[in-house]
């Protein structure tokens, strides 16, 4: 249908629903606000959905999440039997996620699908958690992680607990688009309580499980006994999901001396506190520097909306504070936990990290030192619980820890994706460790550069919105394919990685990169510098990911600067 077929359409569909026709009434003669809401349906893909909330086929609505439902409900009834092990829902405190919450439930109840539904708020790694413990078929959690306030989003995971893969994906979205959205009905709250469709779950049914479990990934719990009284810790929310369990897992580990950021305690659909709800941000943590000033903390802790990622400010020995990126969390915690291990003598000869090909290639340099494997996969940290999934059905590696740049950490198997309060705990232990040494966090971070040289990330996003964007991003990656640069910054390629056409080429001889294909292109550089251009899967954007190193931070510092220009240039 055209753009104008399928406003009509909507306004004959959802005539009975006063809301949805005054907005799409106000929009009647905006040309270019029809053209997105309408050009496309909301993409159902590995990240399952996302997007801006209104009324429309490109928008996040009740309709949009009634439809997936019951693409996903059809899905999981190809094999009856195991859709009877039910679907586990989840949300975070965004505009809708209840509602949407609810709504997932009862569509498929009305199925035949039981769904198990969270009674509050409740983490990615929760519900992760819960899949496996509760033996469901399949999860789903209303989220837009860290995006900004004007949009949800509704993820899908298999019954590994990690988010659905391609195939699944595709299986799906086949159902989905065969699907009309007035075919798509709720059964009655009450009805499926009574028939026991419906199941609620509460404080303890899965929570008490899920913290126990957390608790066993201490490395070191005399540590956490010995030094936790001398660490004070500023923690924020950012009016998420993160408040419950990230307080009560330090409290059960024995961190008391824990202070909230208050303004940013409750939950807020607005974020009313800060720009964007991302603890990527350093503008979201004004308020928690100005605590942390009050009450002399050592860590600043910032979880995002859904609690699946944790960002971490630490004290200099000058007492200034210093923001770290991802990388360096995940490699401070990698390189604890190996070293930690072989101290003790613990550390498995099988053992093995996962990291996405975006991450910090210091991250090799330690396994490296350490003679473990390290295995890297592509962005989204679905791609690492199936990593761990392989480890396990194989039996020849033991997984130790996994991350992502963009602060998503996990060292337990019992959750498949990325986890603030499993990363809570590990940096907690860290900081812990360094005070038993009298050095600061930052100092450990200066050690282990120091050791394994100077490595610099940049991440350059530029958002590319509507039709047009899409349109504009095609090109880009298009070009970039016809005519692949031969260096960027004076700095040779010496190998390109196509994704997408799952080969890495080297000297005109080509290989295949061994991953599943994703638009994305890896330029590698001279000296162990690398250059990723890929599209975002989850917002209007394209993506510039640099990567340098060197002996010295001013020379890694400088050959990053460098990079980042030339490879903007490449966008323009």
């Amino acid at each position: 249908m055209t753009i104008l077929e399928n406003y009509h359409q909507w306004l004959q569909d959802f005539a009975n629903d006063p809301e949805t026709v005054r907005e799409l009434e106000a929009i009647r003669n905006d040309e270019k606000e029809l053209e997105d809401r309408f050009y496309t349906d909301l993409s159902f893909g590995t990240a399952g959905m996302r997007g801006v909330l209104g009324a429309g086929t490109n928008r996040m609505n009740k309709y949009n999440v009634r439809r997936a439902t019951k693409g996903l409900a059809g899905y999981l009834l190809e094999n009856p039997e195991n859709a009877k092990r039910g679907v586990v829902i989840a949300y975070d405190s965004r505009r809708c996620s209840a509602e949407f919450a609810k709504d997932t439930a009862l569509v498929l109840c009305a199925e035949g699908v039981p769904a198990f539904l969270f009674d509050a708020l409740r983490p990615v790694p929760v519900l992760s958690y819960a899949v496996r413990h509760l033996n469901a078929a399949a999860g789903v959690v209303i989220t837009a992680s860290h995006n900004p306030p004007q949009y949800n989003g509704y993820k899908v995971y298999g019954e590994d607990g990690a988010q659905v893969g391609p195939e699944a994906a595709e299986g799906i979205t086949r159902i989905i688009r065969a699907t009309k959205y007035t075919d798509c009905v709720l059964m009655d709250e009450k009805k499926a309580l009574d028939n026991g469709l419906l199941k609620m779950i509460g404080n303890k049914e899965v929570d008490d499980d899920y913290i126990a479990q957390i608790k066993t990934l201490s490395i070191n719990p005399e540590l956490l006994r010995s030094e936790g009284s001398k660490l004070h810790i500023v923690y924020t929310p950012l009016h998420g999901s993160g408040n419950v369990p990230v307080r009560r897992l330090l409290k059960e580990i024995g961190l008391t001396n824990v202070a909230v950021v208050k303004e940013q305690e409750m939950p807020d659909p607005n974020f009313s506190t800060i720009k964007v709800p991302n603890p990527e941000d350093p503008g979201a943590y004004e308020m928690a520097f100005k605590l942390a000033a009050e009450v002399d903390a050592n860590v600043i802790f910032a979880t995002d909306p859904d609690c699946d990622r944790l960002g971490v400010a630490v004290k200099d020995g000058k007492g200034e504070w210093h923001l770290l990126s991802g990388n360096q969390i995940g490699c401070v915690l990698l390189h604890y936990i190996l070293s930690s291990k072989k101290k003790a003598g613990t550390l498995p000869k099988d053992g093995a990290a996962v990291k996405s090909i975006v991450t910090t290639s210091l991250a090799n340099k330690i396994c490296e030192s350490f003679g473990i494997s390290i295995f890297e996969t592509l962005t989204g940290f679905k791609f690492i619980g199936e990593k761990i999934q392989q480890f396990m059905d194989k039996g020849d590696h033991t997984f130790l820890f996994g991350f992502e740049e963009s602060y998503g950490f996990l060292s337990s198997t019992f959750v498949r994706d990325k986890d603030g309060v499993n990363a809570s705990l590990l940096v907690s232990e860290v900081a812990c460790a360094c005070m038993a040494e009298g050095i600061t966090f930052y100092d450990r971070i200066q050690q282990i550069f120091k050791e394994y040289g100077y490595y610099v990330n940049n991440v350059v996003s530029t958002t590319l919105p509507g039709k047009d964007g899409l349109a504009r991003i095609k090109e880009i990656m298009g070009g970039l394919r016809a005519q692949p640069p031969k260096e960027i910054a004076g700095l040779k390629i010496t190998a390109v990685r196509d994704y997408l056409k799952g080969t890495r080429t080297e000297n005109g001889r080509e290989e295949p990169t061994g991953l599943p294909v994703s638009d994305v292109l890896y330029f590698e550089l001279e000296g162990g510098n690398w250059v990723c251009v890929r599209p975002s899967g989850t917002e209007p954007k394209i993506k510039l990911y640099v990567n340098s190193n060197a002996p010295e931070k001013a020379e890694a510092e400088s050959i990053n600067a460098a990079l980042c220009e030339a490879a903007k240039a490449m966008m323009a």
